[in-house]
């Protein structure tokens, strides 16, 4: 029963950080707004799609893992119910895949996109370019920080997961 209260656990600490993309993307929203609203120069105009484009993926992102994560409390107690070994199987499976995603795209392929987006704002002078990359940096550390906790909680669930694997074996 341990193990289930761990998921929910999880899961609650899920809930708890996805608003933060929500909180971001509404932001960026405003910051479109407000460049749409208060921008006089070409520079500032060319940040408004950028931004609320940032924005409209950001609160898409907070929205999707808010409601998989409320689904998911629910059907942890009847799945750990019906079936304890099988319910720890499918979470360590669902955890380990997780954490692979998390080392290729989180830890690899986003801090090449910023890397890429950096150069890019040294070699082109067009505002639309700059103001994309720049806002593409802003929203990528944004999923880099709420990423790297998230990162943190599902790498400790899965230590869990493992160690009580190997308990119901016993």
């Amino acid at each position: 029963m341990n193990i289930l209260k761990t998921a929910t656990d999880w899961a609650k600490a899920e809930l708890f950080s996805t608003p933060f993309f929500i909180l971001f993307g509404v932001l960026f929203v405003l910051a479109s707004v407000g460049f749409w609203q208060l921008g006089k120069t070409d520079m500032a105009k060319a940040y408004i799609i950028p931004t609320l484009v940032a924005g409209i993926l950001l609160m898409t992102i907070g929205l999707g893992l808010f409601f998989t994560n409320k689904s998911r409390i629910t059907q942890f107690e009847t799945a750990y119910n019906s079936n304890a070994f099988a319910f720890v199987e499918s979470e360590l499976t669902r955890a380990e895949a997780t954490l692979k995603e998390y080392q290729t795209i989180v830890f690899k392929v986003i801090p090449l996109i910023i890397a890429i987006c950096s150069i890019i704002i040294v070699f082109v002078d067009k505002p639309i370019w700059r103001a994309s990359m720049i806002t593409t940096i802003a929203m990528l550390v944004v999923i880099l920080l709420i990423d790297g906790t998230a990162h943190a909680r599902i790498d400790n669930y899965n230590k869990q997961l493992i160690s009580t694997k190997q308990e119901l074996k016993n």
